[in-house]
């Protein structure tokens, strides 16, 4: 079977002529997968409905945020409400407190908590404040983890730039445009890899300023943390007076009430979130213990500022996802919901006979089309693309909407029924004929 794309081919191939590519952001050309990326028209619960009408099961959530399902009514209302009482003021709203306080009251060892804009704008700012606090200039990312566009972080990132393994401590730019002497202060590391991380402190150490990474990594697919990792990690950057940034912009308030902080135990001195604190709008934020916050601008000599940061459309629907998070916890749902999507696809995939890992953390989940388990950058990208490109068409053709990419995480929602579980099931078993 095949849905009609006629008028998403026509939309493409206008957008193309006035948007570099024909789209806003790289994945969405669906370059890895191939076809005709589907334009859309609205969007209700579990679902998307596309510019030619096809109904589609979404495991997209707009890459993380819409954790509630689409056009929650509680969050549409919060909306409403703060338009008619102004679109932007740049000067500050109650709202801003109200849901600092919301973001406080989960993690608790975030003292002081600022706005902004998008995740990058988070992490962009993060980065720069760790560098402030500590006197340092260099950097440790892990190699396939993203932390948004901006130009240090544009070293070995995950997402639409995965295409391979290797490199060194002191890489090159992934993006044109980025001086090498950006990347030059960016260290790059395994994730999963302590002892690897331990040989970059002994060398590096004393002029590392931070250690940002995705606690849960989502933009080289679904990578687990193991525990000698995480353990590496808070113990060096402790020891070397290194800051430690967890980038909670896909998996806070996604995976717990606390994010992975919460889930895995962590203890970062930085916090970076985005995606479900703006519930579907732009929004994000950092923060963390009062010492290091206080250094920012107006406070301190770290400048950070944004006309938008803060917006009250943002901050109201941020506020009813994080009040409705709250008041009816979905966590034990999207756990069941995930377990039973996971259990349903490996028996499958092995009853088919085409190898699979497929790692997933609460409800975010993805299928590596690997022989043996994926734990690491180097695993994720020795993954048959090929063969995703085969499964992710034969789901998209028959109405439920995975990422387009090997190298994403896929999201569900507490909108998910368990009638789209078993349609998600039915649909990758007849999928498998294809693969």
């Amino acid at each position: 079977m095949s849905l009609s794309t006629r008028r998403s081919e026509e939309l493409f191939s206008q957008a193309q002529q006035v948007i570099p590519g024909g789209v806003n952001s790289p994945v969405r050309a669906f370059k890895a997968v191939g076809g005709t990326p589907r334009f859309i028209a609205r969007a209700q619960g579990a679902y998307l409905w596309d510019a030619d009408g096809n109904q589609l099961l979404d495991y997209l959530g707009s890459w993380g945020p819409m954790i509630l399902g689409h056009s929650h009514p509680a969050v549409v209302a919060a909306i409403e409400q703060a338009l008619l009482e102004g679109l932007s003021y740049g000067a500050p709203t109650e709202r801003e407190v109200r849901l600092a306080e919301q973001v406080r009251e989960a993690y608790p060892m975030a003292d002081l908590v600022r706005f902004v804009s998008s995740g990058t704008e988070a992490t962009m700012s993060a980065l720069r404040l760790a560098r402030g606090y500590t006197g340092r200039d260099l950097i440790v990312k892990f190699r396939g983890n993203y932390h948004g566009h901006a130009d240090s972080l544009l070293v070995q990132a995950g997402s639409g730039l995965l295409t391979g393994a290797g490199g060194t401590a002191r890489s090159a730019p992934s993006s044109a445009g980025v001086p090498q002497a950006f990347a030059e202060l960016t260290l790059v590391a395994d994730y999963n890899d302590p002892e690897g991380l331990e040989s970059l402190f002994q060398r590096y150490g004393e002029q590392i300023a931070a250690v940002i990474f995705e606690p849960v990594v989502g933009n080289a697919g679904v990578l687990v943390p193991t525990r000698a990792f995480l353990e590496a990690l808070h113990r060096l950057t402790r020891q070397y007076g290194a800051l430690l940034i967890a980038d909670e912009v896909m998996t806070g308030f996604r995976l717990a009430r606390g994010g992975a902080v919460e889930l895995l135990g962590l203890q970062p001195d930085l916090i970076c979130w985005g995606k479900i604190i703006g519930g579907g709008l732009p929004v994000g934020a950092y923060g963390g213990r009062a010492e290091v916050m206080q250094q920012i601008a107006p406070l301190g000599p770290v400048y950070q500022a944004g006309t938008l940061s803060g917006n009250p459309l943002a901050m109201a629907a941020g506020l009813a996802t994080l009040k409705t998070l709250f008041q009816n916890p979905p966590y034990a749902q999207l756990e069941a919901y995930g377990a039973a999507l996971e259990q349903g696809l490996q028996a499958l995939f092995a009853e088919a006979g085409v190898p699979v890992a497929i790692n997933r953390v609460g409800s975010m989940i993805t299928v590596f089309f690997h022989e043996g388990p994926v734990q690491t950058y180097a695993e994720a990208v020795a993954s048959d693309t090929k063969r995703f490109k085969v499964f992710f068409h034969g789901l998209l053709e028959r109405g439920v909407y995975w990422p387009p990419s090997q190298f994403e995480a896929a999201f569900f929602s507490a909108a998910h029924s368990q009638a789209d579980l078993e349609r998600t099931l039915a649909v990758v078993e007849q999928a498998m004929r294809e693969l």
